[in-house]
This record gives structure tokens, C-alpha cells and sequence, in this order.
């Protein structure tokens, strides 16, 4: 076995990954909190603003993802949309068969450079998860209810408002089954 594979199978590394994961994140949420007082004076830089700060979380998460765990994304499209990909905002479609499934969506933003500002629509009660929760709320992340009749009207809004949305980013919606 290998130094980084020894390293990787030690309980030692996983408390660490761990506890860095929480204060960090503990960390990034609080500034978060303060970036409050910049919405009603220059929404752009709260956003600009936040974008970083979660970055700075997310990107931990799709670092796990691809070099912890060896997960590999593959990502099937079409040629000639590709060089698209990243260069505009979109909405991105993932079959969700796993917990994990938006780890893979922001992979793939991570390829593309948009990770920082990407979305997802989620439910309603994962706003109250620290860290990633508190952190999908400062970026304007898509909450509902699982109800389309009550949910139609926040997506809608939720979308509009991101139109002048300084950063490119994809919106992700996980389908289950």
C-alpha cells in the first residue's frame, strides 16, 4: 500500500478532514452572517461575496468526492454544446439515485469553473442544516416544499431573482427513481 493509501485508510485523517470540515465551515458561515449588512446596500457584492466565502466549503466536499474517494463523473453530451458548458447559467437535470448524487452536479461545476455560485433546488428543511444548509442560504439556494401546487410560485420567484445574478452558475434539480 502506498503512503496516501495508508493515509487515507486512518481513522486520524478522517477526525482531521472531519474537524476541518466543521470549523471551516463554522467559520465561513458566521462571516456569511456578517455579509448580511451588504444586501440592502450593494446586493452584487453580498453575492460576489458569498460566492467565495462558499466555495471555500464546496469545494472540500467535491475534493473528497473525486481524490478521497476515487469517484469518478462522466459527463455525456452532446459535442457541440459543450464548450457552453460553464460560459452561461443553466439548469442541470441529475437522476438522483444516491444521497450524494449533487456532490457529482458540482463536480462538474467545478470543471467548469461555476462552482462558487452553483444552486440547487432543495427541500425546504435542509436550510436549517448548518453549514451546508446555512451556506445554500446566503446563495439564494431554491427551497420547497415538495408540493408543486405551493412550490410552483418560490420556484418561479427564486429563478426570477436570479436573473441578474452576477456569477454564472448551474441550478440543479434532482429527479428521484
Amino acid at each position: 500500500m502506498d503512503l496516501i493509501g495508508l493515509l487515507k485508510s486512518q481513522f486520524l485523517c478522517h477526525l482531521i478532514f472531519c474537524y476541518v470540515f466543521i470549523a471551516s465551515g463554522l467559520i465561513v458561515n458566521t462571516i456569511q452572517l456578517c455579509t448580511l449588512i451588504l444586501w440592502p446596500l450593494n446586493k452584487q457584492l453580498f453575492r460576489k461575496i458569498n460566492c467565495r466565502l462558499s466555495y471555500c466549503i464546496s469545494s472540500q466536499l467535491v475534493m473528497l468526492l473525486e481524490w478521497w474517494s476515487g469517484t469518478e463523473c462522466t459527463l455525456y453530451t452532446d459535442p457541440r454544446n459543450y464548450p457552453k458548458y460553464g460560459k452561461e447559467s443553466a439548469i442541470v437535470v441529475l437522476n438522483h439515485k444516491f444521497e450524494i448524487d449533487f456532490l457529482c452536479g458540482w463536480t462538474l461545476a467545478e470543471r467548469f469553473g461555476i462552482l462558487a455560485a452553483s444552486k440547487v433546488l432543495a427541500k425546504k428543511e435542509l436550510a436549517y442544516v448548518p453549514i451546508i444548509g446555512w451556506m445554500w442560504y446566503f446563495l439564494e439556494m431554491v427551497f420547497c416544499k415538495r408540493k408543486w401546487e405551493e412550490d410552483r410560485n418560490t420556484v418561479l420567484k427564486s429563478l426570477l431573482n436570479l436573473r441578474d445574478y452576477p456569477e454564472k452558475f448551474f441550478v440543479q434539480k434532482t429527479e428521484e427513481g
